[in-house]
């Protein structure tokens, strides 16, 4: 996987890209909804997600519930269910009914297991020996580090990040700049994956890295940016 763009570093977003929740939240939460009367199209489905990449990509949705709910994060939870029944079809009738089910079975009866996708066992050793510099830049608030062991791919990253320890968040492109300076490296020799739109491909670019959106799901078909739906295709854009 050699480059024929002069990039030097490959670097990663962790949540939804290098680790994936087993089974995944929003499928749980949206097969209880649809056990329980409400009609769920493919469509709708794929439209709340890339709602709630929207939403969790720092947005003033998200600013103004956390300052809302001020820590009281039952209400947040309850606010945020509300919000998504309401993106999946629901009346505001149907959200007040169904919410405090959802809650308690997402509370009760979710309990996923970390995973890494299978093709990155055979990915980041070919760009290790590439000779790419591999980092992890994640939105989490601390050190990730035991998250990355636990998924055991550790050994591929010379070093990772949190915007929390920043001080800045994605799509801020301020939180990429400790990064680039650590590696002495400009924005265009770099790379940035991500699995959130909103977050990592805006964040990216705005910051002069080359994004690269890794979207299984098909939550954004239309992405204007480089798009893979498997980590096998990732030489097509180095």
């Amino acid at each position: 996987m050699q480059s024929v763009n002069g990039y030097k570093a490959i670097f990663f977003d962790l949540d939804g890209t290098l680790r994936h929740s087993v089974p995944l939240g929003a499928d749980v939460f949206t097969d209880f909804v649809v056990s329980l009367g409400l009609s769920v199209s493919a469509e709708t489905k794929r439209k709340t997600g890339d709602w709630e990449h929207f939403y969790w990509a720092s947005s003033s949705e998200l600013r103004a519930d956390v300052a809302k709910f001020d820590g009281d994060d039952h209400a947040f939870w309850i606010n945020y269910t509300s919000r998504r029944l309401m993106k999946l079809g629901a009346t505001p009738e149907q959200a007040a009914e169904f919410c405090p089910l959802v809650r308690q079975h997402m509370d009760e009866a979710y309990n996923p297991v970390n995973e890494v996708p299978l093709e990155l066992h055979r990915v980041l050793p070919e760009l290790r020996a590439a000779g790419y510099i591999l980092a992890v830049l994640s939105n989490r608030r601390s050190s990730f580090e035991e998250m990355l062991k636990e998924l055991a791919i550790d050994q591929y990253f010379d070093l990772s990040m949190a915007a929390g320890e920043i001080g800045s968040w994605k799509p801020d492109p301020k939180v990429f700049t400790p990064l680039l300076n650590h590696f002495d490296l400009k924005p265009e020799e770099s790379v940035y994956i991500g699995d959130n739109y909103y977050a990592d491909v805006i964040g990216a670019r705005n910051a002069g890295l080359k994004p690269v959106l890794y979207d299984p799901r098909g939550i954004f078909p239309d992405a204007d940016c480089s798009r893979m739906t498997s980590f096998d295709e990732l030489g097509d854009f180095l």
